[in-house]
């Protein structure tokens, strides 16, 4: 299972939410890409960059920020946050984004995700932001009239191969991630799935890869300290670098 540790960006900083509640935001550090030359270190392969300012307000404020990480990270960088048309998608592709996740869009915009996958294939990925069962957008501020299951069900038949699937509830609270959610999906559906939400301990990691993910996204618990980036590469068992 490939690991995705991450780093959420507001102001050029490397931040995070509880909840995704703007509000109970801390900041971790004023330099990004110091970072991701850590997770580097320490064996990553990946990283998981949202860009919270654009999944809100549907634009690109940490651009400059998304390309010094993509630049001299090392890291293969997915990035999402505000991905709703064709020039965003093109800007990050530009920039060397291994692949865009595209949120809110792929719900209210199908047309739109019609042609980015269309344009760049598997580097398109979707974000599937769940909130009681039903799929939330616009940064986690709205929910839309879509179950999970009906969403993922509508995706695969579109042809998309890779979903980040959040569990809202669980995310920035260490308190474990949602494992009967992310096993009924992966028995569910023909995707390459990533869990994100509440991944904070080397067991959730383990058990996440005897389900056969694709991927789990590492936050706060990598921040905290709770867990170790190290350890949890390896209790994934390794990647598909």
């Amino acid at each position: 299972m490939n690991i995705f540790p991450a780093i959420d960006l507001i102001d050029g900083k490397a931040v995070r939410l509880v909840r995704g509640d703007y509000a109970q935001m801390t900041v971790y550090s004023d330099d990004p890409v110091s970072v991701a030359r850590s997770f580097a270190a320490c064996g990553a392969k990946y990283l998981h960059v949202v860009d919270l300012e654009g999944a809100r307000d549907g634009s690109t404020p940490n651009i400059e920020t998304v390309k010094a990480l993509i630049r001299e990270s090392g890291l293969l960088v997915e990035i999402g946050g505000g991905i709703r048309s064709m020039e965003t998608v093109k800007k990050y592709m530009d920039a060397g984004a291994y692949r865009v996740i595209i949120g809110t869009a792929a719900v209210t915009d199908p047309d739109f995700l019609d042609e980015a996958l269309a344009a760049y294939g598997d580097r398109i990925a979707v974000g599937v932001d769940i909130r009681d069962g039903m799929v939330a957008i616009k940064g986690w501020t709205e929910l839309s009239a879509l179950t999970c299951f009906d969403f993922c069900e509508q995706l695969q038949k579109k042809g998309i191969s890779t979903v980040i699937c959040t569990d809202i509830s669980k995310d920035g609270l260490l308190g474990g991630t949602n494992l009967s959610l992310y096993a009924d999906m992966a028995k569910r559906f023909q995707l390459n799935i990533t869990a994100s939400g509440g991944v904070s301990t080397v067991g959730d990691v383990q058990r996440l890869a005897e389900m056969g993910l694709y991927g789990a996204i590492l936050g706060k618990a990598l921040y905290t300290g709770d867990l170790d980036l190290g350890a949890a590469l390896q209790a994934a068992g390794g990647s598909d670098v």
